[in-house]
């Protein structure tokens, strides 16, 4: 049996409330939300909807066996930046805090590439390309429970261009 969302008590029916406007992009939506706020409404009685959501993934970038290696470098030298520093700071890397940072980087850098070369090879040519993925909606719907709907839509009526 599945359990429910803990999180879903937090969250209103969206079911219970109306459509009081609607705009092209989240940040016309939020200034609008923003304007009720600032005129005093109770803002925690409305949402902000996404709908017409899509999956968007920007390619970036072409993938061979030498970006695979050398993003996995730079990857596992952060990591190991930051896991140097952790141990140095905590003194466990042998009371020199240098050290502890030198050798979490060159072991990391050498880590990264590895498993970049590995996630590379695995993947058998199917990938050859790097991007960044994403969700977009079409439009921003601001719901409001129906008892203060009207009154929302009264005031986005005189919210400035």
């Amino acid at each position: 049996m599945t359990q429910p969302d803990p999180r879903s008590a937090l969250i209103p029916d969206q079911s219970a409330r109306v459509n009081v406007a609607t705009y092209a992009t989240y940040l016309e939506a939020q200034r609008a939300v923003d304007y009720l706020s600032d005129q005093r409404f109770p803002v925690e009685r409305t949402a902000i909807v996404g709908e017409g959501l899509k999956t968007v993934e920007q390619v970036t970038g072409r993938l061979d066996w030498g970006r695979a290696a050398s993003l996995g470098f730079g990857q596992g030298l952060f990591i190991g930046l930051f896991i140097g520093l952790l141990f140095g700071l905590l003194g466990l890397g042998g009371g020199n805090l240098l050290y502890a940072v030198a050798y979490g980087m060159v072991l990391g850098a050498i880590t990264g590439l590895i498993w970049g070369l590995i996630g590379y090879a695995v993947t058998g040519g199917r990938r050859d390309f790097t991007s960044v993925g994403g969700m977009r909606a079409d439009r921003y719907v601001i719901l409001a429970d129906a008892e203060v709907a009207e009154r929302a839509r009264t005031l986005l009526g005189g919210l400035p261009s």
